[in-house]
């Protein structure tokens, strides 16, 4: 609702990703417009998972790769995409609201670097308080993608 637009600044970029053919009727094309008209935003890219499967994706995928070599990883994500789709860059950061404590299918591909953020909060009632919370809560952390901490503790990598 408002909220969301007063978070689409001109600098945020927002894609629904999901089955959009089981949505009620316009809300499509709303999605579409919001997602054309923010299309050039670079600070932020929100994406929105509704009746979303990763296993799905991840099937799809695998179902339009037909060449003999196995993909690379970039090559991999774009077939996640999908037709029609950017690749999607891997997620910084998950939030959950809700109470959940689990993925739940989202995104399995993309968030295997990501900081996790679980909120009780049910998505209806998530605002702008919400999300800065889970943003300066992300800033804080020490990101490694399968680096060295600053601990000197060796993590294992990909």
């Amino acid at each position: 609702g408002t909220e969301l637009r007063a978070l689409l600044d001109n600098d945020t970029r927002l894609t629904v990703i999901g089955r959009r053919d089981r949505l009620p009727a316009g809300l499509g094309d709303d999605i579409a417009e919001a997602e054309s008209t923010s299309a050039a935003g670079k600070r932020l890219h929100l994406r929105i998972a509704i009746d979303y499967s990763a296993r799905d994706a991840i099937a799809n995928a695998a179902a339009t790769w037909r060449e003999e070599r196995a993909p690379s990883r970039a090559e991999f994500a774009r077939l996640l995409a999908g037709p029609n789709r950017d690749a999607a860059a891997d997620v910084d950061l998950l939030i959950r609201s809700g109470g959940e404590k689990r993925l739940s299918d989202f995104l399995l591909w993309e968030c295997a670097y990501a900081e996790l953020c679980f909120v009780d909060r049910l998505w209806p009632d998530f605002g702008a308080a919400d999300l800065s919370a889970a943003i300066s809560d992300f800033r804080s952390r020490e990101r490694r993608f399968g680096g060295i901490g600053n601990s000197g503790q060796l993590i294992a990598a990909e």
